[in-house]
């Protein structure tokens, strides 16, 4: 392999980021998915935020497959901006 290849940094263009509507639907429905399951929503979505650990989250309605689609600072960012945005 050339060593001037090794040297150089490989960059991931084509991920797709999803966008402000997606990451709101995404929390709507993990909300909804907790809240069906009798679960407390806010207090699982904060302990899967702080700790990344998606069991925080229930299978139920695919809620843990759709909220490990989103990275957490960007569910986080997204929770904030709502905030922000209806309380100022």
């Amino acid at each position: 392999m050339n060593g001037s290849k090794l040297s150089q940094t490989q960059k991931i263009s084509n991920l797709e980021k999803p966008s402000n509507t997606e990451i709101k639907n995404i929390i709507s429905d993990v909300y909804n998915a907790l809240n069906e399951k009798g679960y407390n929503p806010v207090t699982q979505i904060v302990g899967y935020i702080l700790s990344g650990d998606p069991t925080y989250v229930t299978g139920h309605n695919n809620a843990r497959s759709l909220i490990t689609k989103v990275e957490r600072d960007e569910l986080l960012e997204e929770i904030v901006n709502c905030y922000l945005s209806s309380n100022l």
